[in-house]
C-alpha cells in the first residue's frame, strides 16, 4: 500500500534485508539461542513487512537429499512459512555455506531461490543485490572452491554419502572458514582501496547506475557512499552485530536488533 504526500510517495510497509545467521554453530545450544532471536525479530517485522530479503548464509550448513533436509532449524523454517502464508514475499540468496539448495524452500515455504546476483527495481529504486562470496578482485582460492562446490557432479556425488557422514564433514570443513579460524572475530574494515566487494561495487557502477548495492558475506556492517547517487550495504551478521536493513521507499538504514530472547 503506498500513500501521495505532496510529490512524494509514502509506502505503509517495509522492505528488509538481513544475512549470515550462520545457524548451526558452533554448536546447537548456542545456534538455538541466535535461531529464537532471529525468529522473534522476525515474528515483531511481519506486521510492517511487505518483502523480506534473506542474502546468504542463514545456515552454516544446508544440503538438500531427494528426501532429507539437516536435522534441526524447525522455528526458523515454521516461522519463514507462517510468514510466506501471510502474503509476505520472502526471497533468499545462496550464500557459499548454504549453496546446496534444490526446490525445498520453493516448494515447501514459496520462497524465491537465487543463486547468482539479482538487479531488481524495489519502489523506483535500482537494486544489486547478492550473498558477495566469490566477488570482486584476488581471492582465489576461494573462487576455486566455489566452482567445486557448485560443480552438479561433486553434488552428485556428495548426496551419496550417508548424512551421518556427510554432514559431520561439511560441518568440519565449515569450522575450517576464515571467521571461524579467527575465532570469530571480524576482519577490520580495510578502507574502500582494498575491500573487494566494495572494489566490485566500483566496477559495476562503471558501466551502469544502481541506487543500492546489497551485499551479506563480508559479516561487518557497512553503510557507504560510494558516489552521490550510490550507496555500498553489508548487512552485517546475526553473530557479532545481529543487524539487518530496512527500507521505506525512500530511506535505507541499517538497524541493530537488541532485544533479549523471550
Amino acid at each position: 500500500m503506498a500513500t501521495l504526500a505532496g510529490s512524494e510517495v509514502h509506502y505503509t510497509k517495509k522492505i528488509y534485508f538481513v544475512s549470515d545467521a550462520h545457524l548451526g554453530t558452533p554448536n546447537p545450544a548456542e545456534s538455538r539461542i541466535r535461531e529464537k532471536l532471529l525468529v522473534q525479530w522476525l515474528d515483531e517485522i511481519k506486521n510492517s513487512a511487505e518483502e523480506i530479503y534473506i542474502l546468504g548464509d542463514l545456515f552454516d550448513f544446508w544440503f538438500e537429499y531427494d528426501a532429507v533436509i539437516p536435522k534441526g532449524f524447525s522455528r526458523i523454517l515454521g516461522k519463514l512459512a507462517e510468514l510466506t502464508d501471510s502474503g509476505i514475499s520472502i526471497h533468499f540468496f545462496t550464500g557459499n555455506h548454504d549453496l546446496w539448495m534444490n526446490n525445498y524452500f520453493e516448494d515447501e515455504l514459496q520462497i524465491a531461490v537465487y543463486h547468482e546476483p539479482v538487479v531488481k527495481t524495489i519502489r523506483g529504486k535500482l537494486f544489486y543485490l547478492a550473498h558477495g562470496d566469490g566477488l570482486g578482485p584476488g581471492d582465489y582460492g576461494h573462487k576455486f572452491l566455489k566452482i567445486i562446490f557448485r560443480n552438479p557432479l561433486c553434488r552428485w556425488l556428495f548426496k551419496w554419502i550417508h548424512p551421518d557422514i556427510g554432514v559431520p564433514m561439511a560441518h568440519y570443513w565449515s569450522r575450517r572458514s576464515r571467521y571461524v579460524s579467527a575465532g570469530g572475530q571480524i576482519e577490520p574494515f580495510q578502507g574502500e582501496e582494498r575491500e573487494r566487494l566494495i572494489c566490485y561495487s566500483q566496477k559495476l557502477l562503471e558501466s551502469r547506475h544502481y541506487d543500492f548495492l546489497v551485499f551479506g558475506h563480508r559479516h561487518l556492517p557497512l553503510d557507504i557512499s560510494i558516489n552521490q547517487k550510490s550507496r555500498f550495504i553489508n548487512l552485517g551478521d546475526w553473530i557479532t552485530f545481529y543487524t539487518y536493513a530496512e527500507f521505506d521507499g525512500q530511506h535505507f538504514a541499517i538497524k541493530h536488533y537488541s532485544q533479549p530472547p523471550r
